[in-house]
Parts: structure tokens; sequence; C-alpha cells
């Protein structure tokens, strides 16, 4: 609030110019000195007010302070500003005013003073409201960079996983649901590896330009971390949309990538989905996360659609995998096995041991269901140990109640068990703690699985068979097929696959003499290498007959018996199997 300090005089007041004369003078002294330009027109009628208010306080009876206070502010007001602005007005009061007598001289000091007062105060005030004013742009401008920093990825620039899916959840909330195309580029790893990380970088950062050039800002366009970059169609996102967003995608990624002197090939594979009114923004990217999956699947530069009928299959397989690890624990596999059956006289000589899981509602699963799952989640592990450890306690049971009853006992083998350092210590445990000599084992591995071993594999299965093991392939005819890469496994065995040894791979019956001269040619050639043959699903006599006739060792499948728990085999080890048998 602005000052008012009243001092009051003896003496009348002395004559003094009219407000005119001094507004006229005041405009000639200070014009140019302000830092907004002002015609003399509008600064004559800006000073005639406050000389009028000045004249008035100078010849009022007492003086008022507050009224050259506020004059001084006025000038400030209006940006009279510059030094010489207020030199000059203080000059001119003190020579349009001049005092004749000791009271005049106090009076004029006293308003020179109250107007420098109020322009200095005006003046800091100004000064003030003008950093105050900078510095809150300056804080707003800094909480904005700071904010695109939280909001966009320091690499490509590009919007970050946050500011997504503030976006997301934004247009979920709109009346026609958002779809996202969730990308993921195709060999990145091997870029790294091969150019280096400043190489990848360097990738990521022309991928996420094309991206943005393709789409044309009609879409957001996110970096989600590592090669993983997503596309927000945020309305209208219907499928044929949605389709040709993800097509705009893989031609973007699909432009021509020169890294220094390299021209690098990219693609992408792209999960698609679209929200059906019921998601959240998490259920949503999960939904396209699983559908990537899908696409990667499926192969390079390609894009899936989200199916729901497959999604729920994909979430069951998932819950069947989870609960493999409880379901172990809690006794809930078991073993059966099928006896393997010389040909010449019919006599069981082995068994194969097969894996049967059952429900706690006494249903059975299909091993074609959760044999895959156990392998793809790596339980086939702890499954297949068990299984081993299982079938030779069995077996060294069987001995034990007959010493004549010592069958050969063959267990499937995964590659990924393979893989395991510890896999060759594990099977000399388990033959060790059950007894069961190492010859009597054999391992079934089928034959893409053996065909595509590495070397760390391979040094395994050598060890293996150092150890007395036999290895089998199983489903053979199925793959690969390959005599020649044969010599080089420690291999003992061939196990026909069933559709190879029927014919029925090929819609034609047994007798066809076509697949009689092929089955005969592959034992043949099986013998030559010294292996021994095997025949899967022996479901015929006529079968059994031909495949004896072509010179086949053994057989296998329910012309001879079905599988049975343990506790039968014995009984089935004492006789000859299959037919009147």
């Amino acid at each position: 609030m602005a000052e008012a300090t009243i001092v009051r005089f003896p003496d009348g007041p002395a004559p003094v110019p009219t407000a005119d004369h001094l507004a006229r003078t005041w405009a000639e002294a200070i014009a140019g000195t302000g830092i907004v330009p002002m015609s003399r027109r509008a600064l004559v009628a800006l000073l005639t007010g406050l000389a009028a208010d000045l004249v008035a306080t100078v010849t009022a009876e007492t003086f008022d302070r507050a009224v050259p206070l506020r004059v001084g502010g006025a000038l400030v007001d209006a940006h009279f500003t510059e030094t010489a602005s207020i030199e000059r007005t203080l000059a001119l009061l003190g020579r349009e005013l001049a005092a004749r007598t000791p009271v005049e001289a106090e009076r004029l000091g006293l308003m020179q003073g109250a107007v420098a007062a109020g322009y200095a105060r005006a003046l800091q005030d100004r000064t003030r409201h003008e950093q105050e004013r900078r510095s809150a742009a300056a804080e707003q401008a800094r909480w904005h960079r700071l904010r695109h920093q939280a909001l966009h990825d320091p690499l490509t620039g590009l919007p970050n996983r946050t500011l997504f899916f503030e976006r997301l959840d934004a247009a979920l909330l709109g009346r026609t649901g958002p779809g996202v195309c969730y990308l993921d580029l195709d060999g990145f790893t091997e870029v790294n590896d091969a150019l280096g990380h400043d190489k990848g970088d360097t990738l990521l950062r022309i991928v996420a330009r094309h991206l943005t050039e393709a789409l044309a800002g009609r879409h957001l366009v996110a970096r989600m971390g590592g090669d993983e970059f997503v596309v927000l169609v945020e309305r209208d996102a219907d499928a044929d949309t949605l389709r040709r967003v993800a097509r705009a995608v893989l031609d973007a990624v699909r432009r021509p990538v020169w890294l220094d002197d390299h021209e690098v090939a990219v693609s992408a594979r792209i999960g698609v989905a679209r929200a059906d009114g019921g998601q959240d923004a998490a259920e949503l990217m999960k939904a396209a996360d699983a559908t990537l999956y899908w696409a990667k699947a499926d192969g390079r530069n390609r894009y899936a659609m989200f199916d729901e009928a497959r999604h729920r299959s994909d979430v069951d397989r998932f819950a069947v995998a989870a609960r493999m690890p409880e379901a172990l624990a809690c006794g809930e596999f078991s073993l059966v096995y099928q006896p393997l059956v010389q040909l010449a006289d019919r006599t069981a000589v082995g068994v194969e041991a097969l894996v049967r899981w059952t429900l706690p509602g006494g249903r059975l699963l299909d091993p074609g269901r959760f044999v895959p799952l156990a392998e793809e989640s790596g339980f086939i592990v702890p499954l297949g140990r068990w299984v081993l450890a299982q079938a030779c306690r069995h077996a060294a049971g069987w001995a034990a109640a007959d010493p004549a009853t010592r069958p050969l006992i063959s267990v499937n083998v995964a590659a990924r068990q393979l893989r395991e350092e510890s896999y060759v210590d594990d099977v000399a445990a388990v033959l060790d703690e059950s007894g069961w000599p190492a010859e009597l084992l054999q391992l079934e591995l089928t034959e893409s699985a053996l065909m595509g071993t590495p070397d760390g594999s391979l040094a395994t299965l050598h060890a293996l068979a150092g150890m007395g093991v036999r290895i089998a392939i199983d489903d053979f005819g199925t793959g690969y097929s390959n005599f020649a890469y044969l010599r080089r496994l420690p291999v003992h065995a061939l196990k026909l696959a069933g559709p190879f040894v029927t014919g029925a791979a090929a819609g034609v019956e047994w007798g066809e003499q076509v697949d009689r001269e092929v089955v005969g040619l592959v034992i043949a050639l099986a013998h030559t290498l010294g292996l021994t043959v095997t025949a899967e699903s022996v479901e015929t006599a006529d079968q059994y007959a031909h495949l004896q006739q072509l010179g086949c060792d053994m057989g296998q499948g329910w012309f001879f018996a079905v599988p049975v728990p343990a506790e039968q085999i014995p009984r089935l080890l004492a006789r000859p199997l299959g037919g009147d048998g």
C-alpha cells in the first residue's frame, strides 16, 4: 500500500507553472528514454495527468507524499525505466518548481524524493515480478524437458512405455476400441554380435525414423525396450485398419539400412490385437504379446492377428505346463511298459517305458499333449530323470523276484536332456543306485533331435555308449533318414516309425509292393551298419509276417501287447506274444 505522509507549511504556496506547460516541457525532457516507443501526443497526454497531480500537490496547503510516490510509479508503468528518465524528471521538477523560500525548498525536496522513491519502488517491483515470471517460465520449461525425458526414449526419441500406456489408457476410455501392433525385429541380436552394439543402436534409430515416416503422424509409435516397438491405433481400430497398419510397418522395417559399408536386411514380426471393450491396457498388451509369439513361431517378416480360441488354448497349455512340478511331487505320473518282441520267436526281450499322467479326477492326459509341453518348458529334464530312475527300479525289482527276468529297458530321451552337463552323471547315478546294468538300458531319441545334435550332446552320446548304454533312433523314417550321418553317431538300433512301416502316411495298405521294398531296403542298410531294427505300431498278423519276412529284428505294438503297468510285465516276459501266443 502506498505511503501517505502529510506535511503542513505555515506559508501559502509559491506560484507554479500550469499542468499543460509542465507536461509539454516534461515530454521534451524524457522523450526517447522509454523502452517502449510512444508518440509525442500520447506522451503529453500521459504526462498531463501526472503534471496536474504534481501541480495540485505543490499548491495544496498540506503536502501529500502519496501523490508523487504514485507519479514515480506511473513512469515505470509507462516503461520509462532508463536512468535518464528519472534523472531528467527530477531535474525538470527542480527547475520548473524552483523554490524561493526555505519552506518551498523543503516542499520541493520532499516531492522530488517521493517521486524518486515511487520510481525506485515500482522499478524494484517490476524487476522482482520479471524475475518471478522468468523463474516460473524456466521452471515450467524445465518441468516440460524433464517430462519429455521421462516420457521419451533417449536413444530413438520415440515415446516410451510410460507415454504409450498413458495414451492407451486414454484411448480405452473412448467409444471406439483402440488396437496395437506389437513388433520385434528379426535377427537384431546377430547385428549386435556381428557389428557391435553401437551399430545396433544406429539400426534402432534408423528403424524408428522409418516407422515414424511411414505412419506420417497418424498413429503413435513407441519403443518398448530392446528391439521391440509398438504402434497404437487410437481410434476406429477395426481388423482391416490394423492389417493395413501392420503391412505398412513391415514395409517400413524392410527399407534398406546401411551401417557403414554393410547393408543390413531388416524384417520384423508383429502381433496385432484390438480392444474388445472389456480389456484394460495390461490385458490388451498381454494379448498382443501372445500374438507376437505366434508370429515368431510362424517365421520372419510376418504378422499375426489375435485369435481368442487360440489364446484360450495357449492359456490352457500354460496351465498344464505350470502344474507339472506339483503333479510329479504328488505322484500323478506313472509308468506303463510295452514289450519289445523278437520277431523270430515272438519272445519279449525288452520293454519300453511310457509315461502317463493321471489327473486328480482320474482322467488320463494324452502324452502327445503334455510331453511336448514338458520339452518346451524344460520340465522334461526332471521328468525324464524320474522316468529313468523309476524304470530302472522296476527292472531291478523284476530281476530280484526272478533272476531270469532281465529285459532290455528302453527309455525315451529328449534333446533338451542331452544338453544338461550332468546328464551322463545322472544316468550313471541311477544305474548305480538301482543296480541295473548299463548294457540292459537303451535310450531312445527321435530322429530329428538326433540329427540336429550339437557337438556337446554328441560327446554325451559317446560317453553314454562308452558306459555300455545302447542308443536307439526312435521314429526313424519321419525326418532326415540319413544313413550317412548315422555313421558318425554311437547308435545301436533303429526304431521304424509306425506310419513309415505300415504305409499309412501315403494312404496305402501294407501289401503295397513299393512300401515293402522301401522298408526292406532300410532294414538291409541298417544291418549293414551293424544296427538292429525294431518296427513300431505292429497291429496285425499280416504286418508281423511281412516284417519277419523282410528280416526285421524286433517289433512293438498292439499285435503283441498293449502297454501295461509294471506288475504285469513278468507275466508277459514268460511266454510268446502275438497271435495265439
